[in-house]
């Protein structure tokens, strides 16, 4: 049986950078699918979220904390004009050359299809959307992707994005310098506290 290979084994290039921007945050409402996005995000090899919709602190500091427990470089901000902020990334990505905009959506082309058509040598943010999306974001990126066409979850097409993009994360390099490691074990919870030692 042929082994799956994600888009990015298939390139010898690293991704330069590779965020996550989740719109329409509502506090109240999505406190919780908000901060699974987040996780999910960092646990599958992105480098920042981006914040848009109503201010969360407590949702950067579950971020932040998870990433000085557990390692690893992993950002987050809130982002106040998420469409300024699409706008400026289409046309420069922070070197003078635009960055790719992949967003996810079920009304997207197919994700299996789509993948080895985007390129790996521009810094790229991934669109996750909250409430109603606004047309522009369609237009402003390079893909609009499905992961299905029927309702699902966001925290579900992310995570199976990511996995199929980036590829396996190795835990050791990617999540270094944490105060705990989770030691994979069939038979019992496993963890070294370094802050311990």
């Amino acid at each position: 049986m042929k082994s799956r290979l994600s888009h990015r084994d298939m390139s010898d290039s690293r991704i330069p950078h590779l965020g996550v921007l989740r719109l329409g945050h509502r506090r109240d409402r999505d406190k919780r699918i908000t901060s699974h996005l987040g996780l999910t995000a960092r646990a599958f090899g992105a480098d920042e979220i981006y914040l848009a919709g109503d201010k969360d602190p407590s949702a950067l500091e579950t971020w932040n904390s998870v990433s000085k427990r557990f390692g690893g470089n992993f950002q987050s901000r809130h982002e106040e004009k998420p469409l300024s902020f699409l706008r400026r990334f289409s046309k420069d990505s922070g070197d003078g050359k635009p960055g790719t905009i992949i967003h996810l959506t079920m009304y997207g082309e197919p994700w299996k299809e789509t993948l080895p058509k985007i390129s790996l040598d521009r810094p790229t943010i991934i669109v996750v959307g909250g409430t109603k999306v606004p047309g522009e974001v369609y237009r402003l990126a390079n893909h609009n992707i499905s992961i299905g066409n029927q309702p699902h979850s966001e925290v579900a097409a992310l995570a199976i994005f990511l996995d199929s993009f980036v590829g396996p994360i190795d835990n050791e390099s990617h999540f270094f310098g944490g105060e705990l490691r989770v030691i994979p074990n069939a038979q019992r919870k496993q963890i070294v506290n370094f802050e311990e030692e």
